[in-house]
């Protein structure tokens, strides 16, 4: 097998999760192309004492470490003058990067470890941080888009419980746009397909042309939205889901919004 054949079946995954690190598909993107071309072009090598999809993230990581060392050093330092938004900014690269990596891509605290170069100890302890400085740091007001009823009521539970208020469930897209424009939400999660009801995407697209807000969509099949190859969604959520999945995906879609938000 060669080397392209061995990490094919993991390049989607990573594409969610450097997606989800670095706030945007064409970044993310960007950092999976880099890792690849190293190794195919005999820059960098895999870890030979690693599992293939251990040792891809780990050198996806050794690339994005520069630059997420700089975009720490630029985060504001003093935590107990900030807003909540500015604490959520000031939440380092290695506690989000540890909370995706268990909670979005299922890795044990000792894989995770491998992948940052650190303890499972120090891993489970910079979860703990990123999921105190997201938890509850930006309640959002939340869109819910989903066809399924038992699904779209567990997502409602779960977002309640994590701090925000739902301020509406549609199962169709026109339902779904109809209640954007009154609710006015801060955040969606969409699934992709609704049935009879239309496409989340096309919902998602129309509310987009009135709000600027951070999307999360919910599929069955991620793979189909992580080829890398077209315009694709920045944060996806696999179902079935768990709810540190939810609480850390949503964790970095208003991380990031928020800095988008102050930039402008």
């Amino acid at each position: 097998m060669t080397v392209t054949e061995a990490l094919a079946p993991h390049l989607p995954y990573l594409r969610r999760y450097a997606r989800a690190l670095t706030g945007s598909q064409s970044s993310g993107d960007a950092y999976v192309r880099a890792a690849l071309t190293a190794v195919l072009a005999g820059k960098s090598e895999l870890s030979q004492d690693l599992p293939p999809r251990v040792a891809l993230y780990r050198l996806f990581h050794v690339i994005w470490s520069t630059s997420a060392s700089q975009f720490d050093q630029d985060a504001v330092a003093d935590v107990k003058q900030l807003t909540p938004e500015e604490r959520l900014r000031s939440l380092s690269s290695a506690d989000r990067a540890a909370l995706l990596l268990t909670a979005v891509e299922g890795f044990s605290l000792n894989e995770a470890g491998k992948i940052l170069g650190e303890s499972p100890e120090e891993v489970e302890q910079a979860i703990v941080q990123a999921q105190q400085a997201i938890e509850r740091q930006l309640a959002s007001r939340v869109l819910i888009i989903e066809d399924e009823s038992i699904i779209a009521l567990d997502l409602e539970n779960l977002v309640a419980e994590l701090g925000h208020k739902v301020v509406g469930s549609a199962a169709t897209k026109d339902e779904a746009v109809t209640k954007a424009r009154s609710q006015k939400p801060g955040l969606v999660l969409a699934d992709i397909n609704l049935g009879e009801g239309g496409s989340g995407i096309d919902a998602v697209t129309e509310i987009l042309r009135t709000f600027d807000i951070p999307v999360i969509f919910i599929t069955a099949y991620p793979e189909r939205l992580l080829t890398g190859e077209r315009p694709e969604p920045t944060y996806l959520i696999t179902k079935p889901f768990l709810p540190e999945t939810v609480q850390a995906t949503i964790g970095q879609a208003l991380f990031f919004h928020s800095l988008r938000r102050e930039a402008a």
